[in-house]
């Protein structure tokens, strides 16, 4: 039985994921090296369960039942007991395998370590443990209380089992898994990124402005938002992040990073986390 899960990472993704065990009824310890990122991981829990009860999809007694199962810690070690454990830390492999391998060592070894990476191996991250059958990838989608989706990422070593529990998880938390193999970007990122890519080339060829292109794909393709806008609401350093894996991992140019992308990204314009991207918030 999974009663108490472990999220590390308390970013946009970390807060998001710890939000909706808490809703599903399961306790979670959110842990996260600075504690400013902590307290503000739980404003914005509390806020967004705030919204749920104003529009009517939750009660107060259950906002307060799903904020008081959040606890938070600076330190991995309060996840000794933990049944589940979902990393959320920077996508860096270095940065992810290190971590692996210390919830390795302290985490009993029948629990399975979850990555909510975006596009780095998880035969990777399972190869710096003891129990690679035991490592998967579960991407969630951001925003991550109203996206149904989660991507399984089934690594090299990771058992059926593994992702049988992983699935059955993700059905209490009311989303929906589909199964990806473990090849860079696995299949959101595969499509999306590429997609983005070419959006930021026509941009710089100048084939049409950003408002141009976006309302293109709204109004043509009824994407819900443009491909530029997403862009900045991902951030721009992060699509770069995610491009440059596509590139490295599959070897293909098709997947070279724009340029423009990369001068903006040196430029610090991240997109709507830094004030400037393709529009300026």
């Amino acid at each position: 039985m999974i009663k108490v899960v472990g999220v590390v990472g308390a970013g946009t993704m970390g807060n998001g994921i710890a939000q909706v065990f808490a809703q599903a009824g399961i306790s979670v310890r959110l842990v996260d090296v600075a504690q400013p990122m902590l307290d503000r991981a739980r404003g914005t829990i509390e806020k967004s369960l705030g919204k749920f009860v104003e529009k009517g999809k939750m009660t107060a007694a259950d906002r307060d039942a799903a904020a008081a199962r959040l606890s938070t810690s600076t330190s991995i070690d309060s996840l000794a007991d933990a049944d589940y454990v979902v990393e959320a830390i920077v996508e860096n492999i270095d940065a992810k395998r290190a971590l692996f391998k210390s919830l390795d060592a302290l985490a009993r070894p029948d629990v399975i370590l979850a990555s909510n990476t975006s596009s780095i191996s998880i035969t990777a991250l399972g190869a710096a443990t003891r129990r690679p059958d035991k490592v998967l990838g579960m991407h969630f989608m951001n925003p991550v209380p109203l996206m149904t989706l989660v991507e399984l990422i089934r690594g090299q070593a990771t058992s059926a089992e593994s992702m049988r529990v992983a699935s059955e998880l993700c059905a209490t938390l009311g989303k929906t898994p589909v199964e990806a193999a473990d090849y860079p970007g696995f299949i959101a990122n595969r499509i999306l990124m590429p997609m983005i890519n070419e959006a930021i080339f026509a941009v710089m060829e100048g084939v049409g402005t950003p408002e141009a292109i976006d309302s293109v794909m709204k109004l043509g393709m009824n994407h819900p938002m443009g491909p530029l806008t997403l862009a900045d609401f991902i951030g721009l350093d992060v699509c770069l992040a995610i491009m440059t894996v596509l590139h490295d991992g599959l070897g293909d140019p098709k997947y070279r990073p724009c340029p423009l992308l990369r001068r903006m990204v040196a430029a610090g314009q991240f997109g709507r986390k830094s004030g400037q991207g393709f529009y300026a918030y």
